[in-house]
């Protein structure tokens, strides 16, 4: 189905979020608790599914979900209506600290590649679907594993991610970088794993033993502070676990 035409603005700096004007008989779609708040007129209802497939039989949805299941989100979509005439808006916030990007499916080819729990919200009509990595070695050592979150559509969509963002156009060139730094990626883009060379970098170079390599033409988007990295460092540095009290 075509998606439907959202307008949006995104809020903040730091900790962002996003805010979604909808016109009456317009919805868009979010993962289970993302929502932070929305005006008097929007209903809302969970969901099987991402209803971008209006014809789509009780088999196929189970089919969906149990896809969805094996990513580690909720079976269910929140699906958030506008009914009254005028302009409505409901917004979604991130549930760390990082930046929100908006894409525009339709400008990237139809759909993206990101991580399995990147995605925020996007508008009524967009496929969320899981993609099986093809590659074993970006499977085993890539930090996103065999399973990545394919969105495609029409319309806007929006992902989101630790620290600042940096979206890198590729014209046949070839990029390496940390591999939980990946967010997302469009179609055209080569992914793969390699391996770090020389034993000295591997074991004291503090960049881990593989690197992404993505290479062709189209957008990388990359974040600066995955959020698995900013956890490991808060349980380094917790009391309770051997950290220093500070007496904060």
């Amino acid at each position: 189905m075509k998606s439907h035409e959202i307008d949006y603005e995104i809020i903040g700096q730091s900790m962002q979020m996003v805010e979604v004007e909808l016109d009456q008989g317009e919805t868009v779609i979010a993962e289970a608790g993302a929502m932070n708040y929305m005006e008097d007129g929007i209903d809302f209802e969970a969901k099987m599914g991402d209803g971008s497939k209006v014809d789509q039989g009780f088999v196929g949805k189970l089919f969906s979900v149990g896809k969805r299941m094996l990513t580690g989100e909720s079976v269910f979509m929140t699906h958030f209506t506008s009914q009254v005439a005028g302009k409505r808006k409901v917004a979604f916030a991130a549930p760390f600290p990082g930046s929100i990007i908006a894409i525009n499916l339709a400008e990237m080819g139809g759909s993206i590649t990101c991580q399995k729990d990147s995605f925020l919200c996007a508008a009524l009509g967009t496929q969320v679907d899981i993609a099986f990595n093809r590659r074993l070695g970006s499977g085993f050592f890539g930090g996103e594993g065999f399973i990545l979150q394919h969105l495609s559509g029409d319309g806007m969509a929006f992902v989101h991610a630790g620290g600042t963002v940096i979206e890198k156009k590729l014209n046949g060139e070839t990029l390496r970088l940390d591999t939980g730094c990946l967010v997302a990626f469009s179609d055209g883009i080569e992914y793969s794993i390699e391996m770090t060379k020389g034993l000295k970098s591997m074991f004291f170079g503090g960049e881990g033993f593989f690197m992404a390599t993505l290479s062709g033409h189209g957008s990388v988007w990359i974040q600066s502070l995955p959020f698995s990295r900013l956890a490991d460092r808060i349980i380094q540095h917790a009391p309770q676990i051997g950290g220093s009290n500070q007496g904060e």
